[in-house]
């Protein structure tokens, strides 16, 4: 008979998400739960929602005496649904459950930094949206725009190295608006300056997805001279043609994403990008989804992350004209492929290099460019140095390490 943990979480979708259910866990073990199954659930796409449900289940299946308890932003946008489910015990709305008081505790439990199983430690400084993207259904989820205060996130960091993370990542819903709601409007490049002159024992700082509409000048400084702040920035794209980002109600068009990778290429020769691309997206014709093929080469992306429009209920782009689900997905597949190629074309291009690469499990580590590398077997969170031999057409293989 498998043995289980007294409280397990299934994580779908973001590092958010990945953050807030540690919290939650940590909660529910202080609360004295057992044999309890945390669900925390994405609503990014119907796919998301679909294998949360599917998993629910599952587990109820193999563990019928487990307590279910669901929560996340598919709870939010699909109460009734997951309401329906007999195999819910309860159902917890997602502004509550990192709430001491769901858990019946008078206060969050104490903090263990790092989050278990993962090699970096992830700092969430800001959560909701105050956006109204067309195809997006997570501010219906998470809501407003909330940022933690600077002195709150330097501490947790602080927590975070202390514990012996030689790597963080700040992460939240729209992480470039991290500020706006705070006292005196501090930008997002101010709070990592202060971050690095603050914990000097940091290693490695990493950001999560950025909207190319909000780069604020001290981000640029700090991209361009602090070498701790790591050399790969993944940006929401979504697309690479004006019109489907009007429709999409984006706040950048085309010129605005192929200026900001030039001008920080401009100061980081080093730099690596990512992107969200979504294909497509109700209306696109083969031209416009060209545009946004091309954008891979003409932003020189590296880490693409491709995925076909899934229309949302109750968002505009559900009620505008649908581009078939086939055409979706064979261009979701082409720009995927694109993608590949881009990584390989990068790959090729750092044999010979000396990286640094931070150990995972599995034999498995990052690069500082987030470049995948296969090495031998090691302590995961360690960095181990080495010289680039090669590749195998996804993660590059080191010479030798130190």
């Amino acid at each position: 008979m498998t043995a289980h943990a007294p409280v397990e979480v299934l994580t779908f979708g973001c590092r958010l998400n990945l953050v807030e259910s540690e919290g939650m866990r940590r909660a529910a073990i202080a609360a004295g739960e057992r044999d309890l199954v945390l669900v925390n659930t994405c609503a990014v796409t119907a796919e998301a929602t679909r294998q949360a449900r599917q998993a629910i289940r599952r587990v109820a299946r193999e563990r019928p005496q487990a307590r279910i308890v669901a929560t996340g932003c598919a709870v939010e946008t699909d109460r009734a649904a997951f309401a329906g489910m007999n195999e819910i015990a309860a159902i917890i709305p997602n502004a509550e459950k990192s709430a001491p008081a769901t858990w019946g505790l008078p206060a969050k439990p104490a903090d263990v930094p790092g989050i278990v199983g993962h090699t970096r430690g992830f700092v969430a400084i800001q959560n909701g949206c105050d956006h109204r993207c067309t195809f997006c259904i997570i501010p219906f989820g998470r809501g407003a725009s909330r940022s933690v205060a600077t002195a709150a996130v330097v501490a947790e960091v602080q927590a975070l190295v202390a514990a012996g993370h030689r790597e963080v990542v700040l992460t939240g819903v729209d992480l470039t608006s991290w500020g706006a709601d705070l006292p005196e409007r501090p930008r997002l490049g101010a709070l990592v300056a202060k971050i690095l002159a603050d914990v000097p024992d940091l290693l490695r700082l990493r950001l999560s997805s950025l909207d190319v509409a909000e780069i604020d000048g001290a981000l640029m400084e700090v991209i361009a001279g602090e070498a701790r702040l790591m050399p790969h920035l993944h940006f929401s794209l979504q697309a690479g043609n004006d019109l489907t980002l009007k429709r999409m109600k984006r706040r950048h068009l085309r010129a605005d994403a192929i200026r900001v990778c030039r001008e920080i290429r401009e100061v980081r020769s080093d730099i690596v990008f990512g992107a969200d691309l979504i294909a497509g997206f109700p209306t696109e014709s083969e031209a416009m989804f060209e545009d946004s093929l091309a954008l891979i080469e003409e932003c020189g992306l590296t880490h693409i992350h491709a995925f076909p429009y899934s229309p949302r209920p109750g968002t505009p782009a559900a009620r505008m004209q649908q581009v078939p689900p086939e055409v979706r997905r064979a261009r979701a597949a082409r720009l995927r492929e694109a993608g590949a190629a881009a990584l390989a074309r990068h790959l090729k291009a750092q044999i010979g290099r000396r990286i640094i690469v931070l150990a995972e499990r599995g034999g498995k580590g990052r690069a500082e460019d987030f470049t995948p590398v296969r090495i031998p077997a090691a302590e995961p969170g360690i960095l181990i140095a080495g010289e680039v031999a090669g590749h195998d057409g996804g993660a590059l293989l080191l010479r030798s390490s130190s």
